[in-house]
């Protein structure tokens, strides 16, 4: 049984879980609690976790489960996020995002990927299919917009939208046969013993190569300059020869527009549904690299014309 003596609350992420640390005999673990009927998300969370493990990839060990409370005790990776690291002036950002790159490399390599959660059962990562991607990105019409547009332009804008959304995720080309983090950004790492782990890992699915790249360079949380994204491009293809560069630019750019119509729609959500309003403050730079990726692109040309129209503020030409 979990003692919750000597334990503290820690922030953790935008979902629904809480967080704590325990610390006895100068050793810690992290404690992690959901609601009775996101319970399942934990057997997630450990098939993942155990995918990662037995594929040398850094993540939390788990130590204890009580499932029918909603509750697992897990590894602690330590308090230093590579945010944390990246933030420091003094650091050299290259060798750091070099190293984010590196694992990331290592984690598209995992081909074992049996593994039996806390429960005895076979766990099995789904694929990122269209349909997910879909109704990801849709997240924007349904929280964003209606927040922002009249009722009058409301309809149309989202039919429109879906409409260009659909037709950039059939504008794919790579393969879903890779495995993704799904949230593959800087706060997710942390730096523990000289080492990169993960966290915030049960969103992983076997999805399209570009996805986590994507999701690091163009990372909503921590701003880069133009310049290091296209060398951490540059970089992440050096390391992979054998990839179509133009297949992959292709898939790059509309994963991220994809993913950040998705982030506005979820921070948006946050402060609609959950009553959370400090992920709003991350909007206008989701638009920014929204920007970066639409312009002078020829395959959002109708997309951009639609956000131009009506968030005329916010797509700037």
């Amino acid at each position: 049984m979990i003692d919750l003596k000597n334990t503290k609350k820690i922030k953790g992420d935008a979902s629904f879980r809480t967080f704590f640390r325990k610390t006895k005999n100068n050793k810690s673990s992290i404690i992690v609690f959901t609601k009775k009927e996101k319970r399942k998300n934990l057997l997630i969370y450990d098939g993942i976790n155990k995918i990662l493990l037995k594929n040398n990839i850094v993540a939390p060990k788990l130590f204890f489960e009580k499932y029918s409370k909603g509750l697992i005790e897990i590894e602690d990776l330590g308090e230093k996020t590579v945010f944390q690291i990246l933030k420091n002036k003094k650091i050299n950002q290259q060798i750091i995002f070099k190293r984010t790159i590196q694992l990331l490399n290592n984690i598209q390599k995992i081909k074992d990927i049996k593994v039996k959660t806390f429960k005895n059962q076979d766990y099995h990562l789904e694929k990122y299919s269209k349909k997910i991607l879909l109704k990801e990105a849709s997240l924007f019409c349904n929280w964003y917009t209606p927040k922002v547009l009249n009722k009058k332009n409301l309809l149309i804008t989202n039919l429109n939208l879906k409409k260009q959304i659909k037709l950039l995720i059939k504008s794919l080309k790579l393969k879903n046969d890779t495995f993704v983090h799904r949230d593959f950004h800087v706060s997710n790492m942390m730096y523990n013993k000289n080492e990169f782990g993960l966290i915030d890992t049960q969103d992983a699915l076997i999805g399209n190569i570009a996805y986590d790249l994507a999701s690091l360079v163009d990372d909503v949380r921590f701003k880069t300059s133009l310049n290091q994204k296209n060398r951490m491009i540059d970089y992440y293809l050096k390391l992979n020869p054998q990839i179509d560069k133009e297949k992959f630019k292709n898939d790059f750019v509309i994963l991220s527009v994809l993913r950040n119509l998705k982030i506005i729609g979820i921070f948006t959500r946050l402060s609609v549904r959950d009553k959370k309003n400090n992920y709003l403050k991350l909007i206008p730079y989701a638009w920014q690299l929204i920007n970066l990726r639409i312009n002078k692109n020829k395959i959002f040309e109708q997309l951009k014309e639609i956000l131009k129209s009506n968030f005329p503020n916010k797509i700037k030409i």
